[in-house]
């Protein structure tokens, strides 16, 4: 194994460490994951600062408003409020209710519902700060929520049960974070795209002292129709106008 693929492997056992601890390691904890390594401090700073960008505290949880906007913090404060107004279970009834669920009672399946919808949002502060918004944190971990509250009937006990509808909310919000960086990443290729076509079209136009052709701009750029096409058209009248007909 590589110090490469090593040191991406601790990184991210790391940051799993710190979704166990409320988002959160101590500075012992950081050293210790590297030790082997040897990393110098400037390399540990670098550490520090990559788990920062995910929202991961050290020595203590990040406040919220380290890696949330303002209205984010308000409409988390404004479900909070009114998940507070829902019923409140004890551990005990939590437990008959999620037995009930996994025996296909509907209205305890509506019930286990309201039971986990504040863990959703404790487990959206895990993700929260990685490029998509709170709201659709929630959102994506109510959905996993509603659809595995109807899939439990495999599930050996209550604690097993409720660790899967866990597992699945965790699971819901990475693949939507994952699904927004693929997305993100195409959207700033195809900004490069049309920005490289229409800085070519433009010095050609000047040089050339005419409209361009799209054969000209793939002699130059490499590109091929369809991807140049793809970029004119992205681009509205920005590209389109210093082309010939």
């Amino acid at each position: 194994m590589t110090q490469e693929t090593l040191f991406a492997q601790k990184l991210e056992q790391l940051a799993q460490t710190a979704k166990e601890q409320e988002n959160c390691v101590s500075e012992e904890q950081l050293r210790e994951a590297f030790a082997e390594l040897s990393l110098r401090e400037e390399q540990l700073e670098m550490v520090r600062a990559y788990l920062r960008q995910r929202s991961i505290g050290i020595g203590e949880p990040a406040a919220l408003e380290d890696y949330l906007s303002e209205q984010e913090i308000d409409y988390l404060d404004d479900y909070v409020k009114q998940l507070a107004e829902l019923p409140q279970f004890s551990e005990g009834e939590k437990e008959a209710v999620t037995l009930s669920a996994m025996a296909g009672d509907a209205d305890a399946q509506n019930r286990l519902i309201q039971i986990f919808l504040p863990q959703v949002v404790e487990i959206s502060r895990l993700y929260a700060g990685q490029g998509v918004f709170v709201e659709d944190l929630i959102g994506e971990g109510n959905v996993a929520l509603t659809m595995g509250v109807t899939i439990l009937g495999a599930s050996r006990h209550a604690a097993e049960a409720q660790g899967m509808l866990g597992r699945m909310i965790m699971d819901a919000m990475e693949e939507f974070i994952a699904e927004n960086a693929e997305e993100t990443k195409k959207s700033r290729k195809m900004a490069e795209r049309i920005n490289k076509v229409a800085d070519k079209a433009n010095e050609l136009a000047e040089e050339l002292h005419r409209k361009v052709t799209i054969e000209e701009l793939m002699n130059e750029t490499g590109m091929s129709r369809k991807a140049i096409a793809d970029a004119v058209r992205m681009s509205g009248n920005k590209i389109d106008a210093i082309l010939a007909e």
